[in-house]
């Protein structure tokens, strides 16, 4: 059975009634020969044995389970360490190794384990007969080591109905008079990455929640931590870098913890400023006043000038904490997440030179502290240090590289042939919460992901598959993301590039039931797709259009709400258990990022009014900002106040005060009121006016708003017309006190073919605006011949996944990845391990086709959207060509600077980069556009020609052009629109 064969089994076999009852098909034959074994029948609950000689981890996941049988049944079980005189039914938990009874058996032929002994963290549970004496039946939970126990009794207890997030996340369990497990055999074999975990990070949110409601005495400690070590095991994590910031106590403060984290069979290390688990932002100043030099000043935190009274400070720890389970983070940064500071070398050979002394010296004191105890050791060249490595820090063979993205989800740079070779092995630090430039996103879970599918699996691919470690901020709000990690990290084959929404079909088909889990996993899915576009974190004024392409900022809006509709759809057809957990994972997260993009919305609209000269309507705009975020303000307050009973106080805020660039309220302009009255016309595609014809083709077929306006207070009486027969408009007068948004389109039915000119001619209030149309009319028989995509309204926009054909070259090839990017899919060039392609061979790499109908001729521009990975030893090319003229090679952004507002930090905040050539289009017709893969793993999300149509100052691409197959009823929905007054 693979890994993925089992996981999937798991998902399928258990007795809930929210999964399917059916085992995986290896071994379904010897399931279905044998009865269940039932946990609870009658009342009674079968007794849970371990071992006392066991593993601390596993005494204590044993009470676990008898807990999870009561929240299931009622019925509490026994838990004995002492085997019955007489039973006819037991549970027995053990270690091999570590359980006389377990190896009994395994002895006597009775448990296989040949695919389990031996493993790292693996399991079977299935049903003996006769045990031991006096017992007749019993199911067996048996691992490799002690956290492959650990798992395979928290995968009893899903297969029962309690998932992972029953606590932090107030997933309710179905109450059951009975309960039953199949007989098994159920194995749960190595995982893809030895280790899973998260960086709790940035945790002011945390701090204040965990001091309010858990520990008053403390800003997290053991009863928290308690509680996070238990989720990060029922999610099979193995892993923690504990909170690190001020307003957080240290992690070794209480000495409860550590001793904790070893008791659950949790591995403690820390993050990249954290050497040999020192925590510099709390414990270096203290340690300093106590060891000042001999002139009384305080010592710095700097290798070069106090090297004696740092290796005695790190020494300390790892003579403290010799005895735990834990991961050594050698090399060194400045205090708090700041840059190595040197102040006796300047160069960067210098401070090669003064790493390679810290490596040697901390090596020095874990071998004589520790001892051979002392791994996993890790590296972690992280921002600057990576320039350090890369400039010749040696790293001994057997400490393990921790490779970083740069802070938004793209891998910087992934091991080469050498580093893949190395005894200690690669792994990642990857974010899915962050606080820092450019902008930080720490409020809710808005990563898509199949880019989190995408970049985990070029990592693997590049072998990086010791040591996964994820930055998720609070925790809270990461319970998605988080969850499709750590599976991932147990089974990197489960989830491929067309079904990353599978995982959360199942997900959510174990939260809410099978009934609601398809279109609840849609629901997320276009959540993801929207924060794509823009992080609610990044939303800002003036990013998304409200000017052109039909109001760009307010079809986004449109889709919030229907999304939002959608989720109210759900919750209002699941049981009054699941609204809190509803709430808390489907209904806040879409609301919140929905309210946030509104709020700017309007405020954007009310400064275009103030622009346009709008009199009461500019202020019914304004009002509707500041009533988006009073509705925002007001829905977070209903999570930390009365969802769960107000068990997540002051867990949920969008704007800690710590989080820089953070969005919050924007601000808005008021018109003094006049008591007065004049009419103002503003075209779509103008700020002002009407300068700019209203564009219709006969191939798109869409339509166009004409804002109609009072710049003034008292109400008006207007009218509009048309001069032609066949432009149909949505209003054509009334009173008017504010503003109302006319709709035009053509009757193509009556149109004449040609190229047309008409004009509407709006007055009211002794004013006259004429708005010209230019329409081009092709005819419907010219649409039905069209092959391909077709160029109208000045371009040509192109999903890159509706290729016309994609050619496959010199072992690489191009594959969809369904939900990355911001439309539907993205395609990726695969394997990411191919070898690249120099640019005057790019004819010879793997190619995307585009059929494309040009009614124009000229040289014009061509975008392509492609997802911003990264790669800092080499570029990221493409090229891009049309019919079989000379392609053009375009590099994108490589470095991940950390800076703001240079190419990078665009990029990442928008998700995308541009990457524009030229074309030459010197005969109207079909042509052919190319995309060649020059370097392997580039992702192409979207292509745009501009032939004269595009706006500068749009944000999105324009919507999808005409395609006979792909899109014959090109999108023209409507923006969201102010009331009409």
């Amino acid at each position: 059975m693979t890994r993925k064969s089992f996981l999937r089994g798991m998902a399928a076999a258990g007795a809930a009634p929210l999964l399917p009852a059916v085992l995986p098909a290896s071994r379904a034959a010897a399931a279905s020969s044998r009865p269940d074994f039932a946990l609870v029948r009658d009342g009674i609950a079968v007794a849970l044995h371990v071992d006392a000689s066991d593993d601390p981890a596993v005494l204590r996941v044993a009470g676990d389970l008898q807990a999870d049988v009561e929240r299931v049944t009622g019925v509490r079980p026994e838990l004995r360490d002492t085997l019955p005189d007489r039973a006819t039914a037991l549970v027995l938990i053990g270690t091999l190794g570590a359980s006389p009874l377990i190896d009994r058996l395994v002895a006597q032929g009775r448990l296989d384990v040949s695919r389990v002994r031996g493993r790292w963290e693996a399991s079977v549970t299935q049903v003996v007969d006769r045990p031991a004496p006096g017992v007749d039946r019993a199911l067996v939970i048996a691992g490799s080591d002690r956290r492959g126990t650990v798992y395979g009794v928290y995968d009893t207890s899903e297969r029962i109905g309690v998932t992972p997030w029953y606590w932090w996340a107030d997933v309710p369990v179905e109450r059951r008079d009975g309960v039953t497990v199949p007989a098994g055999p159920l194995e749960r074999l190595e995982p893809s990455v030895r280790y899973r975990g998260v960086f709790i990070n940035d945790e002011q949110n945390l701090t204040t929640w965990s001091h309010r409601t858990q520990e008053p005495d403390k800003n997290i400690g053991p009863r928290t931590y308690q509680r996070i070590f238990e989720l990060l095991l029922r999610l099979k994590a193995n892993y923690l870098w504990p909170a690190m910031h001020p307003y957080s106590d240290f992690f070794n403060k209480y000495r409860e913890n550590p001793e904790l984290a070893d008791r659950y069979g949790i591995v403690v290390g820390s993050s990249h400023p954290e050497a040999l688990l020192r925590n510099g932002v709390h414990e270096w100043a203290p340690w300093a006043e106590e060891h000042r030099t001999a002139e009384g000043g305080l010592p710095v935190y700097d290798y070069t000038v106090n090297p004696a009274v740092i290796s005695d400070y790190w020494r300390a720890r790892a003579r403290e904490n010799a005895a735990n389970e834990s991961s050594w983070t050698i090399g060194m940064r400045g205090l708090h997440d700041t840059a190595l500071e040197t102040r006796n070398a300047t160069t960067i050979p210098e401070k090669v030179a003064v790493m390679n002394d810290i490596v040697a010296d901390q090596r020095r004191i874990l071998a004589e502290e520790v001892g051979a105890a002392a791994e996993p050791q890790i590296f972690i060249p992280y921002k600057e240090v990576l320039d350090l490595y890369n400039a010749g820090v040696e790293v001994p063979d057997d400490v393990t590289l921790i490779w970083p993205d740069d802070n938004h989800g793209n891998m910087r740079q992934l091991p080469d042939d050498t580093e893949r070779a190395r005894s200690g092995g690669n792994g990642i630090y990857y974010h899915l919460s962050y606080w820092g430039r450019p902008r930080s996103y720490l409020w809710l879970d808005t990563t898509q992901l199949a880019k989190v599918w995408q970049e985990l699996r070029r990592v693997y691919e590049h072998g990086a598959d010791r040591m996964w470690i994820f930055n998720v901020g609070d925790v809270k709000s990461i319970e998605t993301g988080l969850s499709f990690c750590m599976d991932m990290a147990w089974d990197v084959d489960r989830w491929g590039a067309e079904d990353v929404e599978g995982f959360l079909v199942e997900w959510y088909g174990r939260l809410f039931g099978r009934r609601h889990a398809r279109e609840t996993a849609a629901i997320r899915g276009e959540y993801y797709r929207l924060a794509a576009e823009r992080r609610p974190e990044f939303i800002d004024r003036n990013v998304f259009s409200v000017v052109h392409h039909g109001d760009e900022a307010g079809r986004r809006m449109a889709a919030y709400e229907r999304l939002l509709e959608r989720v109210r759809a759900v919750g209002a057809e699941l049981p009054d258990t699941f609204r809190d957990a509803y709430y808390e994972l489907v209904e806040y997260p879409v609301h919140g990022a929905c309210l946030m993009q509104l709020k700017y919305y309007w405020a954007d609209r009310n400064a275009l009014a103030v622009r346009q000269g709008r009199g009461a309507g500019a202020n019914r705009l304004a009002d509707l900002a500041e009533a988006a975020h009073t509705a925002e303000a007001a829905l977070t307050a209903r999570y930390n106040s009365q969802v769960a009973g107000g068990k997540w106080d002051g867990y949920i805020n969008p704007y800690p005060s710590q989080i820089p660039k953070a969005p919050g309220r924007p601000a808005v302009t008021r018109v003094t009121r006049q008591e007065t009255s004049g009419l103002g016309v503003a075209a779509e595609g103008n700020e002002t006016g009407t300068a700019r014809p209203l564009s219709f083709s006969s191939v798109t077929r869409g339509r166009r708003f004409v804002d109609v306006f009072n710049t003034g207070f008292l109400p008006l009486t207007w009218a509009a017309e048309a001069d032609r027969p066949w432009v149909r408009l949505s209003a054509t007068g009334g009173s008017l006190t504010e503003q109302t948004r006319m709709w035009v389109e053509v009757d193509w039915s009556l149109a004449p073919e040609g190229t047309l000119d008409a004009m509407v001619v709006v007055t009211g209030a002794d004013g006259r605006f004429e708005v010209p149309l230019r329409v081009v009319n092709g005819g419907d028989r010219a649409r039905r011949r069209a092959r391909g995509f077709v160029e109208a309204d000045g371009c040509v926009s192109i999903d890159a996944v509706h290729t016309e054909r994609r050619v496959a070259r010199g072992g690489a090839r191009w594959r969809t990845v369904r939900g990355l990017g911001r439309r539907t899919g993205a395609v990726q060039a695969v394997p990411s391990t191919a070898a690249a392609v120099t640019g005057e061979h790019a004819v010879r790499a793997p190619e995307l086709r585009y059929r494309v109908r040009f009614t124009s001729t000229g040289v014009f521009p061509v975008t392509v959207f492609r997802l911003p990975s990264l790669d800092e030893r080499g570029a990221r090319r493409l090229a891009v060509g049309l019919d079989d003229r000379p392609v053009t090679v375009l590099t994108g952004q490589n470095i991940a600077t950390g800076n703001r507002g240079d190419a990078w930090a665009r990029n990442v905040e928008e998700g995308v980069e541009k990457l524009t050539a030229t074309v030459t289009v010197a005969e109207p017709g079909e042509h052919v556009l190319r995309i060649f893969m020059v370097d392997p793993g580039i992702a192409v999300d979207q292509i745009v020609i501009d032939t004269g149509g595009v706006p500068a100052a749009a944000y999105l691409a324009p919507p999808e052009s005409y395609h006979p197959v792909f899109n014959p009823e090109p999108d023209t929905g409507a923006g969201l629109a102010a009331p009409d007054r």
